[in-house]
């Protein structure tokens, strides 16, 4: 007679559920911002956005604020403008730091840990401390009020070569020399083997230049004096100047601009777990 087994249901003690209501508060904490501003982008011009208590809850919700947000400024321009600012910038940041790092990780030369110290230095300068001599340089090269002003200081990141050196630097010798012994070049080891062992690390880049592009605001408004190519953060500040105090328009128009760093987010994540769950297999 076969026996039924029964699997023992986790026992839900204190420090469960001290543990679940942490993490309940922290992802409020997180959670709880936009919201606010998805609550203020829906409520109706009857329905006070300032009270307090905070009243969460539209009635009735309604879509005028976003019809308003798209008409008043040039939106879809600015969302244009931002698209072809990733697009160019993030698939090239991801080659150059792979090609930076992996000389700094798998090749022996004089000077390397000199290279890199020097790239690990530059994490430590703030932005705001680079903005004039960026300024400086595109100013002489002609580039100022261009794509490629903002396109260019964006490509080379310390941060990107730094995990990507500490990446390549984990992959154990014996597959790189066994793809020497099959007669691989360095360019083939490069990018037949290493790159797609470390491709949770490229992901998580991906993800870090895509949202530090799309919401870079002090360089475009340095660097660009046209309206028609500002990126969708100076849109949102040129909405801001436009609508006065019209919050509810202000809050619509921040809405729209996170939505795509949201449906990204959420699609690379599943491809850090996908190849991190590969790795794990093989």
């Amino acid at each position: 007679m076969a026996r039924r087994l029964y699997r023992s249901k986790p026992r839900i003690t204190g420090r469960r559920i001290g543990l679940y209501v942490l993490l309940i508060a922290v992802a409020a904490l997180f959670i709880g911002p936009f919201l606010i501003l998805l609550s203020a982008a829906t409520k109706p011009a009857t329905q006070d956005v300032f009270g307090f208590p905070p009243d969460l809850i539209p009635r009735p919700p309604v879509a005028e604020w976003f019809r308003e947000a798209w008409t008043t400024i040039p939106y879809a321009r600015f969302l244009v403008n931002s698209v072809i600012y990733v697009g160019i910038t993030v698939p090239v940041y991801l080659v150059v730091s792979a090609l930076t790092a992996y000389p700094l990780a798998r090749i022996a030369f004089r000077g390397r840990g000199v290279f890199f110290m020097l790239f690990l230095s530059i994490m430590f300068l703030p932005g705001e401390l680079m903005l004039i001599p960026r300024f400086l340089v595109m100013s002489e090269l002609g580039l100022t009020d261009t794509f490629a002003a903002v396109i260019l200081p964006a490509i080379l990141s310390s941060l990107g070569i730094f995990l990507l050196r500490q990446a390549f630097s984990q992959i154990p010798d014996e597959i790189v020399e066994a793809a020497r012994v099959d007669g691989a070049n360095e360019f083939a080891i490069f990018w037949r083997i290493c790159v797609p062992i470390v491709a949770p690390t490229l992901a998580v880049l991906a993800i870090l230049g895509f949202v530090s592009v799309w919401n870079s605001f002090i360089w475009p408004l340095v660097v660009l004096t046209t309206q028609s190519k500002f990126p969708i953060a100076l849109g949102i500040a040129y909405l801001s100047g436009v609508s006065g105090t019209d919050v509810r328009g202000l809050a619509a128009g921040t809405v729209i601009s996170l939505i795509p760093v949201i449906v990204v987010f959420l699609f690379l994540q599943k491809r850090i777990l996908n190849s991190m769950g590969g790795a794990v297999k093989g």
